[in-house]
C-alpha cells in the first residue's frame, strides 16, 4: 500500500502519530531563508558595505602605526591597506560594514599606536560598495 500524501505533498510520518515528514531538502530551504532574512535585517540596520580613504597626520611614522592599524583592522574584520607617505603621514583605505569602518575611523582619529601622537585624521571618497575589493588588511611598503 502506498503512503497517503498530505495536501502539502509530504508523506505521513512512518512512526505513526499523525505527524508529517518533511520532503527532502525542505529544512535546508527553511534554513537558507532564515539566513537570508537575518542578512537582510542586518543590512537594513546599517551594515551596508562602504569604502573610505584616509590620511593621518602627526607623529605617525616610526611608531609602529601601520602595524597597529593593520592589527586593529583585522580585529574589527575590515579589509584595506595602510602605508607611509613621503610627507610623514600615513594613508590608506578601509572597506567593510559601515559600523566596523566607523570604529576604525574613530581609532585612527583618537587612539593609534601607543607611541603615536595624532594631530588629525582626514577621510575622503566615502562610497557604498557591493563587494569588498581586498581579501585582508595589508601594509603597503
Amino acid at each position: 500500500m502506498q503512503p497517503q500524501w498530505s495536501p502539502t505533498g509530504s508523506p505521513p510520518c512512518p512512526r505513526g502519530g499523525g505527524g508529517w515528514r518533511h520532503p527532502p531538502g525542505s529544512l535546508l530551504i527553511v534554513a537558507a531563508l532564515f539566513l537570508y532574512q537575518a542578512r537582510v535585517m542586518t543590512m537594513a540596520e546599517g551594515d551596508s558595505l562602504i569604502s573610505v580613504d584616509y590620511e593621518v597626520f602627526g607623529k605617525v611614522q616610526g611608531v609602529f602605526f601601520r602595524k597597529y592599524t593593520q592589527a586593529e583592522g583585522k580585529k574589527l574584520g575590515v579589509v584595506g591597506w595602510v602605508q607611509n607617505t613621503e610627507d610623514g603621514t600615513v594613508q590608506g583605505q578601509i572597506q567593510g560594514p559601515s559600523v566596523k569602518v566607523r570604529e576604525l575611523q574613530e581609532w585612527l582619529r583618537k587612539k593609534g599606536s601607543p607611541k603615536s601622537h595624532i594631530d588629525r585624521a582626514e577621510f575622503r571618497n566615502e562610497k557604498k560598495i557591493v563587494a569588498l575589493e581586498y581579501r585582508n588588511f595589508s601594509i603597503v611598503k
